[in-house]
Protein backbone atom coordinates (compact mmCIF):
# COMPACT_ATOMS: atom_id res chain seq x y z
CA UNK A 1 0.00 0.00 0.00
CA UNK A 2 1.16 3.27 -0.98
CA UNK A 3 2.34 5.79 1.85
CA UNK A 4 0.25 8.57 2.40
CA UNK A 5 1.81 12.06 2.64
CA UNK A 6 2.31 13.27 5.82
CA UNK A 7 0.91 17.09 6.37
CA UNK A 8 2.05 18.92 9.40
CA UNK A 9 0.23 21.96 10.08
CA UNK A 10 1.15 24.64 12.43
CA UNK A 11 -0.91 26.86 14.94
CA UNK A 12 -1.62 30.14 16.03
CA UNK A 13 1.33 32.56 15.65
CA UNK A 14 3.60 29.53 14.27
CA UNK A 15 4.93 28.00 11.01
CA UNK A 16 6.34 25.09 9.66
CA UNK A 17 9.33 24.94 11.91
CA UNK A 18 7.44 24.09 15.29
CA UNK A 19 7.09 20.59 13.25
CA UNK A 20 10.50 20.58 12.06
CA UNK A 21 11.91 17.03 14.28
CA UNK A 22 9.27 15.56 13.00
CA UNK A 23 8.78 16.52 9.63
CA UNK A 24 12.68 15.33 9.21
CA UNK A 25 11.67 12.09 11.61
CA UNK A 26 8.96 10.65 9.07
CA UNK A 27 11.38 11.83 6.05
CA UNK A 28 14.04 9.46 7.26
CA UNK A 29 11.25 6.74 7.54
CA UNK A 30 10.50 7.35 3.83
CA UNK A 31 7.46 9.49 3.80
CA UNK A 32 6.80 12.27 1.59
CA UNK A 33 5.97 15.58 4.25
CA UNK A 34 4.65 19.08 3.91
CA UNK A 35 4.70 21.53 6.86
CA UNK A 36 3.30 24.34 5.12
CA UNK A 37 3.36 27.97 6.28
CA UNK A 38 -0.16 29.39 6.58
CA UNK A 39 -0.86 32.88 4.18
CA UNK A 40 0.65 35.57 6.93
CA UNK A 41 2.55 33.46 8.95
CA UNK A 42 6.26 32.58 7.87
CA UNK A 43 6.64 31.94 4.43
CA UNK A 44 3.19 31.88 3.62
CA UNK A 45 2.38 34.27 1.24
CA UNK A 46 -0.89 36.70 1.23
CA UNK A 47 -2.67 37.82 3.64
CA UNK A 48 -3.89 35.83 7.08
CA UNK A 49 -6.78 34.45 6.53
CA UNK A 50 -9.93 34.77 9.37
CA UNK A 51 -11.24 32.15 9.78
CA UNK A 52 -10.76 28.22 10.18
CA UNK A 53 -12.90 27.59 7.24
CA UNK A 54 -11.17 29.64 4.98
CA UNK A 55 -7.48 27.75 6.19
CA UNK A 56 -9.00 24.89 5.56
CA UNK A 57 -9.94 25.34 2.27
CA UNK A 58 -6.66 26.77 1.35
CA UNK A 59 -4.88 23.92 2.98
CA UNK A 60 -6.66 22.01 0.57
CA UNK A 61 -6.09 23.32 -2.12
CA UNK A 62 -2.71 23.44 -1.16
CA UNK A 63 -2.52 19.99 -1.74
CA UNK A 64 -4.51 19.41 -4.37
CA UNK A 65 -2.28 22.11 -6.25
CA UNK A 66 1.25 19.67 -4.82
CA UNK A 67 -0.82 16.53 -6.66
CA UNK A 68 -1.68 15.28 -2.70
CA UNK A 69 -4.31 12.56 -3.58
CA UNK A 70 -4.10 10.86 0.05
CA UNK A 71 -2.74 12.75 3.42
CA UNK A 72 -2.26 11.90 6.73
CA UNK A 73 -3.28 15.20 8.54
CA UNK A 74 -1.56 16.44 11.72
CA UNK A 75 -2.54 19.58 13.19
CA UNK A 76 -1.60 21.53 16.44
CA UNK A 77 -4.00 23.53 18.59
CA UNK A 78 -5.45 25.83 15.40
CA UNK A 79 -3.78 23.61 13.36
CA UNK A 80 -5.86 20.65 14.94
CA UNK A 81 -9.49 22.84 13.86
CA UNK A 82 -7.68 23.24 10.03
CA UNK A 83 -7.25 19.46 9.88
CA UNK A 84 -10.43 18.39 11.39
CA UNK A 85 -12.60 20.63 9.44
CA UNK A 86 -10.21 19.96 5.95
CA UNK A 87 -11.49 15.85 6.87
CA UNK A 88 -14.76 16.67 7.42
CA UNK A 89 -14.65 18.51 3.86
CA UNK A 90 -12.54 16.06 1.76
CA UNK A 91 -13.03 12.54 3.02
CA UNK A 92 -11.49 10.88 0.09
CA UNK A 93 -8.15 12.74 0.67
CA UNK A 94 -7.40 12.64 4.10
CA UNK A 95 -6.22 8.91 5.28
CA UNK A 96 -5.47 9.75 8.85
CA UNK A 97 -6.16 12.41 11.18
CA UNK A 98 -4.26 13.30 14.24
CA UNK A 99 -5.51 15.75 16.30
CA UNK A 100 -2.60 17.25 18.83
CA UNK A 101 -3.28 19.91 21.95
CA UNK A 102 -6.93 20.32 20.36
CA UNK A 103 -10.35 20.84 21.85
CA UNK A 104 -13.88 22.45 20.40
CA UNK A 105 -14.98 24.98 20.83
CA UNK A 106 -11.56 26.43 21.18
CA UNK A 107 -12.61 28.95 23.69
CA UNK A 108 -10.50 32.02 24.01
CA UNK A 109 -10.55 34.26 27.25
CA UNK A 110 -11.59 37.69 26.40
CA UNK A 111 -8.53 38.58 28.21
CA UNK A 112 -6.03 37.14 25.75
CA UNK A 113 -7.67 38.19 22.88
CA UNK A 114 -7.76 42.07 24.28
CA UNK A 115 -4.02 41.45 25.01
CA UNK A 116 -3.47 40.19 21.44
CA UNK A 117 -5.11 43.14 19.96
CA UNK A 118 -4.10 45.68 22.57
CA UNK A 119 -0.38 44.46 22.98
CA UNK A 120 0.73 41.89 21.50
CA UNK A 121 4.27 41.39 22.76
CA UNK A 122 2.60 41.03 25.91
CA UNK A 123 0.26 38.65 24.85
CA UNK A 124 3.25 36.20 23.44
CA UNK A 125 4.43 36.29 27.26
CA UNK A 126 1.11 35.06 28.30
CA UNK A 127 0.88 32.30 25.86
CA UNK A 128 5.07 31.21 26.02
CA UNK A 129 4.09 30.65 29.68
CA UNK A 130 0.69 28.48 28.71
CA UNK A 131 2.34 26.48 26.30
CA UNK A 132 4.94 24.70 28.47
CA UNK A 133 4.78 22.46 31.79
CA UNK A 134 5.26 24.32 34.76
CA UNK A 135 9.16 24.12 35.25
CA UNK A 136 9.84 23.74 31.93
CA UNK A 137 13.41 25.70 31.02
CA UNK A 138 13.48 25.89 27.29
CA UNK A 139 11.06 28.26 26.70
CA UNK A 140 12.59 31.17 24.48
CA UNK A 141 12.75 29.32 21.04
CA UNK A 142 8.55 29.60 20.80
CA UNK A 143 8.60 33.22 22.68
CA UNK A 144 10.95 34.43 19.55
CA UNK A 145 9.67 32.37 16.67
CA UNK A 146 6.36 34.39 18.06
CA UNK A 147 8.12 37.32 17.94
CA UNK A 148 9.28 36.87 14.47
CA UNK A 149 6.02 36.20 13.05
CA UNK A 150 4.48 38.90 15.14
CA UNK A 151 2.45 42.01 13.00
CA UNK A 152 -0.74 42.85 11.53
CA UNK A 153 -2.26 41.44 14.78
CA UNK A 154 -1.44 37.97 13.46
CA UNK A 155 -2.28 36.70 16.96
CA UNK A 156 -5.37 38.31 17.43
CA UNK A 157 -6.32 37.08 14.13
CA UNK A 158 -5.19 33.35 14.46
CA UNK A 159 -7.09 33.78 18.24
CA UNK A 160 -10.05 34.74 17.08
CA UNK A 161 -10.25 32.15 14.14
CA UNK A 162 -9.63 30.05 16.98
CA UNK A 163 -12.68 31.59 19.60
CA UNK A 164 -15.22 31.48 16.75
CA UNK A 165 -14.90 28.55 14.73
CA UNK A 166 -17.96 26.83 15.10
CA UNK A 167 -17.94 24.15 12.61
CA UNK A 168 -16.34 21.19 15.58
CA UNK A 169 -19.03 19.04 16.40
CA UNK A 170 -20.54 18.58 12.62
CA UNK A 171 -17.02 18.34 11.26
CA UNK A 172 -16.14 15.42 13.74
CA UNK A 173 -19.83 13.69 13.01
CA UNK A 174 -18.18 13.74 9.46
CA UNK A 175 -14.75 12.21 9.94
CA UNK A 176 -14.63 8.29 9.14
CA UNK A 177 -10.83 7.66 8.98
CA UNK A 178 -8.58 6.61 11.37
CA UNK A 179 -8.43 9.23 14.29
CA UNK A 180 -5.81 10.02 16.82
CA UNK A 181 -5.60 12.68 19.99
CA UNK A 182 -2.28 13.53 21.45
CA UNK A 183 -2.85 15.34 24.94
CA UNK A 184 -0.59 16.75 27.19
CA UNK A 185 -1.30 15.94 30.48
CA UNK A 186 0.17 19.24 31.75
CA UNK A 187 -2.08 21.64 29.12
CA UNK A 188 -3.85 24.32 30.67
CA UNK A 189 -4.31 26.01 26.86
CA UNK A 190 -6.15 23.18 25.56
CA UNK A 191 -6.56 20.94 28.52
CA UNK A 192 -7.77 17.15 27.98
CA UNK A 193 -10.94 17.31 30.04
CA UNK A 194 -12.14 20.12 27.94
CA UNK A 195 -11.73 17.81 24.93
CA UNK A 196 -14.47 15.43 25.54
CA UNK A 197 -17.23 16.43 23.46
CA UNK A 198 -14.66 16.16 20.92
CA UNK A 199 -13.80 13.01 21.49
CA UNK A 200 -16.70 11.52 21.82
CA UNK A 201 -17.93 12.69 18.74
CA UNK A 202 -15.12 10.99 16.62
CA UNK A 203 -15.76 7.81 18.86
CA UNK A 204 -13.69 5.35 16.83
CA UNK A 205 -10.47 7.83 17.65
CA UNK A 206 -7.26 6.57 19.88
CA UNK A 207 -5.75 9.03 22.28
CA UNK A 208 -2.67 9.15 23.82
CA UNK A 209 -1.72 11.36 26.71
CA UNK A 210 1.71 13.06 27.18
CA UNK A 211 3.41 14.40 29.83
CA UNK A 212 3.68 17.98 28.33
CA UNK A 213 2.57 21.32 28.36
CA UNK A 214 0.69 22.40 24.77
CA UNK A 215 3.76 22.54 23.06
CA UNK A 216 3.85 18.82 22.98
CA UNK A 217 6.20 18.87 19.75
CA UNK A 218 9.17 19.94 21.17
CA UNK A 219 8.83 19.09 25.15
CA UNK A 220 7.82 15.66 23.68
CA UNK A 221 9.44 15.22 20.52
CA UNK A 222 10.44 11.70 20.60
CA UNK A 223 7.01 10.52 22.34
CA UNK A 224 5.01 12.66 19.47
CA UNK A 225 7.18 11.05 16.88
CA UNK A 226 6.37 7.08 17.82
CA UNK A 227 3.09 7.59 18.54
CA UNK A 228 2.19 9.44 15.39
CA UNK A 229 4.40 6.52 13.14
CA UNK A 230 2.21 3.91 15.27
CA UNK A 231 -0.50 5.54 14.31
CA UNK A 232 0.24 6.50 10.59
CA UNK A 233 2.02 3.49 9.83
CA UNK A 234 -0.03 0.79 11.35
CA UNK A 235 -2.77 1.41 9.44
Amino acid sequence: MQKPTVVFIHGALNDHTVWSVQSRYFSEQGYQVMAPDLPGHGAGSGAALPSVAAMADWLLATLAAAGVSQAALAGHSMGSLIALQAAAQAPQRVSHLALLGSTYPMTVADALLDTARNDETRAIDMVTKWSHSPGYADTEPLRQLMLRLAGAQLLHNDLAACNSYDGGAHAAAAVRCPTLFIFGANDVMTPPKSAARLTSAIPHAQSVTLASGHALMSEQADAVNEALLAFIGNR
